[in-house]
């Protein structure tokens, strides 16, 4: 996909973060916007600034766990625009503490949002776009999920996040390989962002109060907040820029962005220990000391 003026873009998450970053780029590309996110607040102020620039833009509040709220932001797009050429799977989560002490709530909570936010998108996005490029031979479509590094490595203290990244990475590559069996019109990529601020370690704010522990957080949990705190706040790599690493890779029809592709080491030693079928590495191989300052921290 080349052009972007003119088309349409659905964005996920689009009141903050990455989703805020695509908005304001796509506005600047000349994009027509359907803006969703569960904050009330925060998407009417994205949604206001990109229509002050300029943009056709609605917002949509939408919690993509919910499959029929998903299907309200594909209708309400369909009615505004008629057809959807970029899709952003965008909305995200963050979880932590050790694996064995996060609750049910917790992992339908981060699950919900992270996977089946995804899993929502495609299944009822997808069909829509086949369509367009059925119809029309000129029509060029792409969907972008949002991994993470975490869907790549295992760091410790970070289970229910990691096992939901996990699992877009996998589900977006084999929709990029079912794709490639029935379309050249639509392709996809999965981003895989490291330590970047978006405020995503603060997500505990959008978590419903249906999905609330009864209990107070544990000790490996409000360790695990603190150090994701710390590292995502001194991320020098800003959502800005990956929103365009992000465009210039739908441009190249590339499927893996990273936002820190210098710290892929630790994914190299991660595969060459399973073909050598060797024990776990340590994943923050390329951080040298989080591990004992985390194991410090759990053992008090």
């Amino acid at each position: 996909m080349k052009q972007f003026e003119g088309k349409v873009a659905v964005i996920t998450g689009g009141g903050s973060g990455f989703g805020k970053e695509f908005a304001r780029l796509g506005t600047t590309l000349g994009m027509k916007l359907v803006l969703a996110d569960v904050q009330q607040e925060a998407l009417d102020a994205v949604v206001a600034e990109c229509k002050a620039q300029g943009a056709q833009v609605i917002g949509v509040r939408t919690d993509v766990s919910k499959a029929e709220q998903v299907q309200a932001l594909a209708d309400a797009a369909m009615a505004a625009f008629g057809e959807v050429n970029l899709l952003f799977n965008n909305a995200g989560v963050g979880a932590g503490g050790l694996v064995w002490e996060n609750s049910e709530r917790d992992w339908e909570w981060v699950l919900g949002v992270n996977l089946y936010g995804v899993i929502h998108g495609v299944r009822i996005f997808t069909p829509l776009m086949l369509a367009a490029a059925e119809r029309d031979p000129s029509y060029r479509g792409h969907i972008v999920n949002t991994a993470s590094m975490a869907g790549l490595l295992n760091p410790p203290a970070m289970g229910v996040y990691n096992v939901s990244k996990h699992a877009v990475v996998s589900l977006s590559e084999t929709l990029y390989q079912d794709l490639s069996l029935v379309t050249e019109q639509v392709g996809c990529s999965v981003l895989c962002p490291y330590f970047v601020p978006t405020g995503i370690s603060q997500s505990q704010r959008n978590r419903p109060a249906d999905l609330a522990n009864a209990a107070p957080p544990t000790r490996s949990q409000l360790v695990s907040q603190a150090l994701s705190d710390k590292a995502v706040s001194s991320g020098k790599v800003t959502a800005q820029h990956v929103a365009e690493m992000t465009f210039d890779a739908i441009r190249e029809d590339r499927f893996y962005i990273y936002s820190h592709p210098q710290s892929l080491a630790p994914v190299q030693q991660r595969f060459e220990a399973l073909i050598a079928q060797r024990n776990p590495g340590d994943p923050f191989a390329d951080k040298p000391g989080m591990r004992e300052e985390l194991s410090k921290a759990l053992r008090g």
